[in-house]
């Protein structure tokens, strides 16, 4: 079960979602991951696309995925979104696919990193968050 301080954010599974089988294809859940990151940072007041003007960004460093139960076409889901660990470059967020009756079909651990992104042919590289960022994400852990 999600916890209870868990930012929660709806998917609906579309056609274009599943496999032959009708059942979601496993790199789909990645989707829904980072759509449920982005509108979190997004219920915070963090727009990315602000940051990115200033050639900041969030890159998924890693990823660690246990699909417990498929999803199906047209289910209604939800993905939760907690923090983890949040350090001065790097957040670790926890975060969950979960069906309507609460049951858990896949549980992810995702390694997010600030980076600036420099211009066309730079190297991106790892930067500390601004602080303004990392202050509202110490509010929302």
């Amino acid at each position: 079960m999600a916890e209870a301080n868990a930012f929660s954010w709806p998917i609906r599974v579309y056609y274009e979602d599943t496999d032959a089988g009708g059942i979601v294809y496993y790199a789909n859940y990645l989707k829904f991951l980072e759509r449920a990151r982005t509108e979190w940072l997004r219920s915070l007041g963090i727009e990315q696309d602000t940051w990115l003007a200033h050639r900041l960004g969030f890159v998924v460093r890693q990823v660690t995925m246990d699909l417990i139960r498929p999803a199906r076409f047209n289910d209604e889901l939800r993905v939760t979104v907690v923090v983890e660990r949040l350090k001065r470059a790097s957040v670790v967020f926890t975060q969950q696919v979960l069906d309507q009756n609460g049951t858990v079909l896949c549980q992810a651990q995702v390694k997010a990193a600030c980076v600036n992104l420099g211009e066309a042919g730079d190297a991106v590289r790892a930067v500390p968050m601004p602080t303004e960022i990392i202050e509202v994400l110490k509010r929302a852990s």
